[in-house]
């Protein structure tokens, strides 16, 4: 058989640890008091818990360098709102309130619009506090407020909506596509003959004040009531709904979280629980636990005391840490069932932390590696996330090795003097001969091994599981299975859709996603109104070679799918319009400025342009080009790529900008940050298509999820691959069998959790011990018995009585006396 030398780093390693583990073990109160004192001090960090609080949608779940957000810095400081309002010319998306009203039959009817009517009436008569009325936050047009065009064409008669011919998507040059939805035209395509929605929008001033908030409040708190007629049903929302539920979000879940943490530390200290009252690892299992807890506490404390933000998507990771330090306390204590009983319990834990440590060390340093790969990413959220699971993962490997092996130093005392492990009595061996009581008798262990017994699944994996995997037949099937995987993966990552679902960011019963429904179902014929700002303050405007050149780029939008056709909006052209029918050329740049004043004021474009007439210059201008049948991701991505690859192309400098582009930024980053984390772990690049078809988005929360699953993918490869490497035994097929028990451990979570840990298991127990059959073995010609003395290769009777351990190695599950 062909050899190979592995253990160049493990040797070292090994018998580092295996002196740190002698020196834990004889002094194990140093260690377990010292971790209590740095938890206890750094946990004084959560006082400011409320301070670092950072859940800013557009902060947290946008590329902090986004372009989109440089957009709108210079669409803010050239085209400032100080003038009379206008939606269409908002560089945000505002202060407002809307309703969306919907019916199964047509809507354009006198009973139905006398129902909207009286909705709009009581939007309002909303008072906040004592005085403050829509009339009086209301953003206005001169002295008026802010109205709806649809019932502006009724003149607020509902009786006139069945003589009235509405035009749509125009109507007598008003935009109504946002405002009337579900339309069906007549043979015309131009008039509506039915509809089914109607959207109202109440604007507010754009200043956000403590008095805006208060109305849009109270707004919610109106309309929270059931407001479903017979005929007609109603979804409402606030430009102020997606943070105030996002805000929610965490206490919807805290429940779900408290019952699965609480699950996953019963299962934990159930595994450990046995029949032998002096085997029994139940308090090992709790401090265990307590271990991970010390370590969210430290890390958490510590960076909240260096005031790292703290997002909500943190509150997701003390569950991972507890995962990670679970898996890391079943490793010791396997490592600690295979020791010998007799040994002094300075040896057994030098013997423990040989075996275990360098397993767990590889394994929290790819860990690790893996988070603070995850800062690298363009999105706070996922920043924020990884600083502070990474960081905990490090104190919680610390406390691994110090406080827990000072516990099961003391719990292997308790043992050695073989106490009953709830009352510290000093209880009788086990008798062959005699009926022993589980509650007076104790501390049996394998006379052949003289190691604790071999419970019940490791057998099945030893002498069931393993020869059925290592068969040729079972192998081949193995490799077409694993075919089959990966060509299911790739075709998922085809259909992959990008961004994310800004209703999501609510609970599922929110009225928010109602009226997100409503809006997609109605409301998605025509797209976002993009703005297209001429940036260049030196065009010549009045030039017709200029003016040319800028045509042409505006016929290379026209010619865009997603752009409407003759619904662009530009005030040049009406300017050019309104100088033939003066007859007065606008070729001269004199007249050009000496006829624009009267023109903006008249028209109403004054707020599309930054001028000097002084100078007479014009640092910037704007036009708007309206999108149509923007439905899904996908289409918003598109969109976005398609204006900014005009506007590049275009000879006259272009910036095209519309407040929704700040979501729409992910697009241009999301992917390139998912690969960037993700090709630290192939398996969940692979495992990204299985997301696709179960309906999961790639955006910023699945690329933290993503981040998560690099650490348990690379947990449960990096247990398996180095158990097999590190092994003793003779042949490929029963090195892939040592490690089979080691990932009986792993919990859901999400959608994408639970497909990682489904197939990172697949890995672990089924594709890595087959496929690492195929490489040949690495034998080992000595081992390291103690700190100095080598010995020779075992006889045959001695490796196949070392092999027997062995198969107890890695047990999630303590063993328990067998009946």
């Amino acid at each position: 058989m062909g050899s190979c030398n592995t253990n160049c780093v493990e040797k070292p390693l090994s018998l580092g640890f295996r002196k740190f583990g002698r020196c834990v073990g004889k002094y194990p109160w140093c260690f377990f008091i010292l971790p209590l004192i740095i938890a206890a001090g750094l946990g004084g960090g959560f006082y400011f818990l409320s301070e670092r609080e950072s859940n800013d949608i557009e902060e947290q779940f946008t590329p902090k360098d986004g372009l989109a957000k440089a957009e709108r810095t210079f669409v803010k400081d050239n085209f400032p709102t100080t003038q009379a309002f206008s939606q269409l010319r908002l560089y945000t998306e505002g202060t407002y309130a809307s309703l969306i009203i919907t019916s199964s039959a047509n809507i354009l009817t006198v009973d139905a619009f006398r129902e909207i009517l009286d909705l709009d009436g009581k939007v309002k008569k909303i008072t906040a506090g004592n005085s403050l009325t829509f009339e009086s936050l209301c953003a206005k047009t001169g002295n008026k407020c802010m109205t709806n065009n649809i019932l502006n064409i009724i003149n607020y008669n509902a009786s006139q909506i069945a003589d009235t011919a509405i035009n749509y998507p125009l109507n007598n040059n008003v935009f109504l596509g946002t405002e009337i939805g579900g339309v069906t035209l007549k043979s015309d395509n131009l008039t509506i003959e039915s509809a089914k929605a109607i959207r109202l929008y109440y604007f507010l001033k754009d200043k956000i004040t403590n008095e805006t908030d208060e109305w849009l409040l109270t707004f919610l708190n109106v309309f929270s009531e059931d407001l479903t007629s017979q005929t007609l049903s109603v979804s409402y929302f606030t430009s102020m709904s997606r943070q105030e539920e996002f805000k929610k979000s965490p206490k919807t879940v805290i429940k779900f979280f408290s019952v699965t943490y609480f699950l996953a530390i019963f299962i934990s200290v159930m595994s450990c629980l046995r029949l032998d009252c002096v085997r029994n690892k139940v308090w090992v299992a709790t401090f265990g636990v307590l271990s991970a807890g010390l370590a969210v506490l430290s890390s958490f404390g510590l960076l909240l005391l260096c005031g790292m933000p703290f997002a909500m998507t943190v509150a997701t990771s003390p569950f991972l840490i507890l995962g990670i330090g679970v898996d890391d306390m079943f490793i010791m204590i396997s490592s600690w069932q295979k020791t010998n009983v007799h040994d002094d319990v300075e040896k057994r834990l030098a013997k423990t932390y040989e075996e275990a440590a360098v397993s767990i060390t590889i394994t929290t340093l790819t860990d690790v590696l893996a988070f603070y790969i995850g800062l690298m990413s363009s999105f706070p959220s996922v920043q924020s996330f990884c600083i502070y699971t990474g960081t905990a993962i490090l104190f919680c490997y610390i406390y691994n090795i110090t406080f827990f092996g000072a516990f099961l130093t003391f719990n292997g005392r308790r043992e050695k003097s073989n106490r009953h492990w709830l009352t510290c009595m000093v209880v009788d061996h086990p008798k062959p001969d005699s009926k022993n009581s589980i509650c007076s008798v104790g501390g049996a262990y394998d006379p052949v091994t003289e190691t604790e017994e071999e419970m019940p699944v490791n057998s099945f994996f030893k002498t069931h599981y393993g020869p059925f995997l290592t068969k040729p037949w079972t192998k081949v099937g193995v490799v077409l299975i694993y075919a089959v995987y990966l060509a299911g993966s790739v075709y998922g990552c085809i259909q992959m859709k990008e961004g994310i679902e800004l209703k999501n960011l609510a609970p599922d019963n929110s009225y928010v996603a109602k009226y997100y429904d409503n809006q997609g179902e109605y409301f998605s014929d025509f797209g976002p109104n993009v703005m297209v700002v001429i940036k260049d303050d030196m065009f010549q405007y009045w030039n017709e070679s200029a003016r040319q050149e800028l045509n042409t780029c505006l016929e290379q939008f026209q010619k865009l799918d997603m752009v409407a056709t003759d619904m662009t909006t530009f005030w040049l052209s009406y300017y050019l319009q309104y100088g033939e029918k003066v007859n007065v050329s606008l070729s001269v740049k004199s007249t050009f400025f000496s006829n624009l004043r009267l023109f903006l004021i008249v028209s109403g474009f004054s707020q599309d342009l930054n001028l000097s007439y002084v100078s007479q210059r014009i640092y910037a201008s704007r036009f708007f080009v309206q999108t149509v049948n923007i439905r899904t991701a996908v289409d918003e991505k598109n969109m976005l790529n398609a204006f900014r690859q005009t506007a590049e192309d275009c000879s006259v400098p272009l910036l095209v900008y519309h407040p929704a582009f700040i979501y729409f930024d992910q697009y241009a980053v999301i992917i390139s940050n998912t690969i960037q984390n993700v090709l630290v772990a192939t398996l969940v690049m692979l495992l990204a298509g299985f997301m696709a078809l179960w309906d999961v988005n790639l955006d910023s929360i699945s690329m933290i999820n993503l981040v998560i699953c690099i650490g348990f993918s690379v947990d449960f490869s990096a247990h398996i691959s180095y158990a097999c490497v590190s092994s003793k035994a003779n042949t490929a097929n029963e090195k892939s069998l040592m490690r089979s028990t080691t990932l009986l451990h792993f919990r859901t979570f999400f959608k994408i959790m639970f497909l990682v840990i489904l197939f990172g298991a697949l890995h672990g127990l089924v594709f890595i011990p087959v496929f690492l059959t195929f490489f040949g073995i690495c034998c080992k010609k000595s081992e390291v018995t103690n700190d100095n003395e080598p010995i020779e290769e075992l006889s045959e009777r001695s490796r196949s009585a070392q092999i027997k351990e062995m198969h107890a190695y890695d047990n999630p599950y303590m063993n328990y006396k067998r009946s």
